[in-house]
């Protein structure tokens, strides 16, 4: 069982920078993919970025790829989600997922653990 509690989102004007955290509990969360996903307002949840255990790969959604960048510290239970260059269009709520599902790192149904997510808002 692994619980996830997000932080850091909040209100910015285009163009600021957030950095999201979220901090996992257990011991075991060096063996987790883990991975950022958001929803805005009536659109459905996406994937965001995702990193693999040991944090030497990522994949990005083209719609943040060269402004957003996921890391892990495995010593500190702690994913991270730097976004920067935001736009208003980044608006949404940004929610932690965690698996060990060696594939379909994209989807919403290979994510078993989720968090309660933090509202990011950018205005123009």
């Amino acid at each position: 069982q692994v619980q996830l509690v997000e932080s850091g989102g909040g209100l910015v004007q285009a163009g600021d920078s957030l950095r999201l955290s979220c901090v996992a509990s257990g011991r075991t969360f060096s063996s987790y993919v883990m991975a950022w996903f958001r929803q805005a307002p009536e659109k459905e949840r996406e994937f965001v970025a995702r990193i693999l255990r040991s944090g030497s790969m990522t994949d990005y959604a083209d719609s943040v790829k060269g402004r957003f960048t996921i890391s892990r510290d495995n010593v500190k239970n702690t994913v991270y989600l730097q976004m920067n260059s935001l736009k208003p269009d980044d608006t949404a709520v940004y929610y932690c997922a965690a698996t060990t599902k060696l594939t379909d790192w994209r989807t919403i149904s290979a994510y078993v653990y989720w968090g309660q997510g933090t509202q990011v808002t950018v205005s123009s």
